[in-house]
Order: structure tokens, then sequence, then C-alpha cells
């Protein structure tokens, strides 16, 4: 039994840079999937051009040269590529740090960096020129009418503007919402593109009236956009993924379907609503149409779980957070963990941790006070509590499910396959199982075990892709299968861009 998914599949999930290539369909980079599509936009229909296994890592933008050869900012390894209308990759640089946004002016090819105290250059044969520094986090960049390159602030809400050949950079606008990208239509008005939940993008009539508007297309995460002959925005998501057209007055229409970009983690709340870590935001399976509603745009956020109107969240990166539904606040309750991925709560209140990287469980008091519960653990994914308190722990690298018994990790289940999530209920407990692609549940009384679901196979479960570093910014996530139960028993698997619901008769 493989549940009943909860949304729409869809084949971009996380979008970010976009551009027509010259067979006249839109190419996506996916930095969170680690490849670019190419979708055509009559039919929808979506094709891998660049998989996850090639030498792209980390892909975030892309453009066109002249002769058709595509050119790529691989994001967290620091390097640029040329893909060759071949086929053939060729590495252009790996002397930028963090390049994001791409453009060509002819044969000239331009990056910046997404960074503080960034820099926008020219990358050249003879090696990279810095055109101007001082860029607060630049992004997707674009040549406009007057022949100057315009890129955003991203820390800063300013757009700016420089000659190619380099000079002082001028401001065109400032107090802009949340600036990510900068695109011009085909009659020369500029877009900025906002990455705030609202998906504002603000029009700016530079070279006409002078005029400036808002249009509100409500797609959290805005990422990029591009237009085609006919004038047609259509705009990408680094938070829901998807293509979608955007029509001037707001109007949207979906050419490839948002969804789950993850999703990660996933908790049942009191009231029964089903929440997800989605890496950008908290994030609900349960909207309309088979749609996903987004709680909150957050960034890295992997495990969770409900406790009243509070969400304990952990990053992969080293954080645990607790986010107020009521008042929208975050408190951060721990940093520098190695890796922090599973989380529970417990009947007082203190959280409980499995911390990856360090191979242990640590809990987090109510005054954010770290104590190790229990250490020498392999790669400890998740962790679940019985009725009587007691802390089971999943650990991938050795294959068992551990008990923790006075700080000891006893075995309850051991020979499994990369075991990740796990919860406890009905006096089973449950584990995703996800090298075999199933879900098992363990009797706490006998040992007993059985396989109760499938998890269909994809590339969430299947790809083997660490977290990667690059200065000091986190990049990739790795795999991590999530489960809850509600209180009837159901379950509810977080996996390969989906949340499934297992009914109570389908686990029994």
């Amino acid at each position: 039994m493989t549940g009943r998914r909860l949304t729409r599949p869809t084949s971009l999930r996380g979008s970010n840079g976009v551009a027509f290539g010259p067979d006249g369909r839109l190419y996506v980079a996916q930095f969170l999937a680690g490849r670019i599509s190419a979708v055509d936009l009559a039919s929808g229909d979506v094709e891998v051009v660049v998989p996850a296994d090639g030498p792209v890592q980390a892909p975030d933008d892309l453009a066109f040269g002249a002769d058709g050869s595509m050119y790529i900012t691989d994001l967290v390894p620091g390097r640029v590529w040329r893909r060759r209308p071949d086929g053939t990759f060729s590495l252009v640089t790996d002397q930028v740090r963090l390049p994001n946004g791409i453009t060509c002016v002819g044969d000239r090819l331009f990056v910046n960096e997404m960074i503080p105290d960034g820099r926008l250059l020219e990358l050249r044969e003879d090696g990279p020129v810095v055109l101007t520094g001082g860029l607060a986090m630049g992004n997707a960049m674009q040549l406009g009418p007057d022949g100057c390159l315009y890129y955003p602030h991203m820390l800063t809400g300013e757009v700016f503007r420089i000659p190619p050949g380099g000079g002082e950079p001028e401001l065109v606008a400032a107090n802009v919402h949340e600036p990510v990208a900068v695109r011009f239509d085909q009659g020369g008005v500029l877009m900025v593109l906002s990455r705030g939940a609202a998906g504002i993008v603000t029009r700016l009539d530079l070279f006409g009236s002078g005029a400036e508007s808002l249009v509100t297309s409500g797609i959290p995460g805005l990422d990029n956009a591009a237009f085609d002959t006919e004038n047609r925005m259509f705009v990408s998501s680094y938070a829901g993924g998807g293509i979608t057209e955007l029509h001037p007055d707001g109007r949207t229409r979906e050419v490839a379907p948002r969804g789950l970009a993850g999703p990660y983690g996933v908790t049942i709340d009191l009231g029964g609503a089903v929440h997800t870590a989605d890496h950008y935001r908290i994030a609900s399976p349960q909207g309309p149409a088979d749609d996903v509603t987004t709680t909150e745009l957050l960034t890295f956020v992997h495990g969770i779980t409900a406790d009243g109107d509070l969400l304990h969240l952990t990053s992969q990166y080293g954080q645990v957070r607790t986010y107020n539904r009521t008042t929208r606040d975050v408190r951060t309750r721990a940093t520098g963990l190695d890796q922090p991925l599973g989380i529970t709560v417990d009947g007082d209140g203190a959280l409980l941790v499995a911390e990856a990287g360090a191979g242990r469980v640590v809990t987090i008091s109510l005054d954010d006070t770290v104590a190790v519960l229990a250490d020498g653990l392999g790669r400890p994914v998740d962790v679940a509590l019985d009725e009587q308190g007691r802390c089971y722990v999943s650990d991938e690298d050795r294959g068992a499910v551990y008990r923790i018994d006075d700080g000891v990790p006893a075995v309850l289940a051991d020979g499994l396959d990369r075991p990740q999530g796990i919860v406890v209920t009905g006096g089973r407990l449950f584990a995703a199982e996800t090298g075999q692609h199933r879900v098992i549940a363990v009797d706490l009384a006998t040992g007993e075990r059985r396989t109760t679901a499938e998890i269909p196979a994809g590339e969430a479960t299947d790809r083997e892709q660490p977290a990667l570093f690059a200065h000091g910014l986190p990049g990739v996530p790795g795999p991590f299968a999530g489960l809850a139960a509600a209180a009837d028993g159901s379950l509810y698997l977080a996996a390969d861009g989906t949340v499934r619901h297992f009914t109570p008769a389908e686990t029994r």
C-alpha cells in the first residue's frame, strides 16, 4: 500500500534561474534537486537535460550565449560552467564566491556574487575582471535597454545599474520589497521580483512614463522570470517550484505545477492539521485543490514537531528554533549543532533532537540548556517517545532503531536499510526504511516486525547527496524521510515531493 498523496506531484521541486533556450523551451535551474530541466510551455512537459549526477552540483541561475551554449552558476562549489550545444561541459571559472546572477551580452559573460560585499564580474578567457564590489547579496541580473547591467541588492532592497565596461554603480530604485531578480519585458519595462510570501512584482517604467506599480501574484518565494516573444511573463519559485505564467493584472496560470521542495519532517498538531518542514518554509499539504499552503517562509527547516501553538524546528545547518503560529515570532533555541535532524518534545516541554553529525541525541530544556542524552551512535536521524516517555532513535548508518535506557542505546530492531523517520503509536514503532522503500512496524512488547506500507522509489530517498558548505554558507541538504502519527492512528509520510496519508486500516 502506498497511501494517498496529499499534494499533486511536481517535476520541478524548487525552481530558480530561468531562461529561454534556442529551441524555444524554458530552461530551469533547480538548486535543491541539483539539476536543470527544460519546460515546453505549450504542453507543460518537463525534460531533465542536466541530471543530478553530472558535474554541476548546485545550479542556481543560467543564461544562453550567442552560440547556444548554456552558462550555469554552480552556487555552493563556487563554479561557473559552460554546456555546449553538443552537451559537453567545460569549467569557465572556480574563482567566484557563491556565483548566482548570470547574463550574456553578445559574447561577453557577467556574473555576480550572492554574499555581503559581493562582486560583479566579467568572466574573460584570461580570468575574472571585477566591475564593482560592495553588492549586498547580488542575484538575477539583466542588460537594460540603455546598455547597462541591472542587478538587485537583496539585503538592502535596492536596484543598481552599471555599464558593462565598469564605472560607478548608479542607484535605480530604493525601498523595493525584498528584491531577488530584475527582468525587462519586451517593452523595456523593469520588473523586480520579490522573494517574500506575497509574491510581489514591482513594475518600473524607467524609460517611459516613470510610473511605478505593484503586482501581487500570491506565489510565495519568487525567484526569477523570463519573457517570451509575445511578452508573456513566466516566473519560478524557490519555495514552491513549478513554472507559472503571471499576467499584468496578477492573474496566474500554472504551466508546470508547484508543490513541495522536500519535504523533510512532518508533524500533526492537536487540531489534526499537517505541517511539513520544506527547507525554505513551513508548509501544510492540505490546501485547496491538492495545493500546498505556506504557513511561513522560514529558511532551512528540516525537522519539525508540533507543541500546541508552537512548531519546533531543526536545520541540518546547526540550528534549533521554535516558531509561534499565533505571534509568528521565531526563537532560537540552539546553534552550532552538527546536523540536527529529527525532533520531538516531551511532557515537560523539553526538546529531544537527533544530532546526526555528532552521533548523539541531545535535550534542550525550557531555558535552552543543551545536554547529551545518549552518544556513540552512527548517524541518528529521528527521535520518538512512547506513552511512558521512553526515547527511541533511528540510526541510518548502523541500520538500527534503539531505545535509550538510562543514556545507553539498546537495540529494538537491527538489520534495517537506512531507517530514517520514526514514530510511536498504539504500542508499535513505525520506521521509514528508505533503503527498502517501505515503512515497517515493530511491536514494542515482542519486537515482531512487519511491512505496513510502501515508499515509492524517488529522488529524495535514493539520492545520496550530503550537505555542501562553501564560504560559510549552507548548500544542498541531505535526504530525510519523516513520519508522523495522528490521534486516530493514521500515518503521514513526508518523502519524495509529497506527504502521503495511510489510514489506520492500511497500517494494521
